[in-house]
């Protein structure tokens, strides 16, 4: 997905996934799932995130909670991404968002529908709603290997 997406394209992408987030739900097995709870103190984000990890591949991926626009577009966004990923291919992708979301150089090709925050350090008080749901999936990923 180019990053010469028009503004107006960014924000449908952005609304779309806030209005009909396709990965918010708490998993009815949820016990099976690796968890981690993020919350911000400047934002109403309160969110969990499951993964559902079997030979060093996320099997399935969702979040619940309360969560602001960006937020819960991104955390929605990035559970698409990773489903059926290995461990090290998601962070990979986790990483390449981290950088294109400091304005570092990054892997386009990974990030698909996330390149819609490219600009988000435009507003610097919403990066940490950007980045929520990728830092629990990247924790996740980091205690899953330290688990082993």
């Amino acid at each position: 997905m180019p990053i010469s997406l028009s503004p107006q394209m960014m924000r449908q992408i952005i609304m779309d996934h806030y209005e009909n987030p396709q990965y918010k739900k708490t998993p009815a097995n949820k016990e099976a799932f690796e968890t981690l709870h993020m919350a911000s103190a400047n934002c109403i984000d309160d969110i969990n995130v499951y993964a559902l990890v079997k030979d060093n591949i996320i099997k399935e991926c969702y979040w619940d909670g309360v969560a602001c626009t960006i937020s819960t577009s991104s955390t929605d966004i990035m559970c698409g991404l990773v489903i059926g990923k290995s461990l090290e291919d998601a962070k990979y992708i986790i990483d390449q968002y981290n950088h294109m979301i400091h304005e570092e150089e990054f892997d386009e090709s990974v990030l698909d529908e996330s390149i819609v925050f490219v600009n988000t350090a435009k507003q610097a008080a919403r990066i940490k709603c950007a980045t929520i749901g990728w830092d629990a999936l990247e924790d996740i990923i980091c205690n899953h290997h330290h688990e082993k």
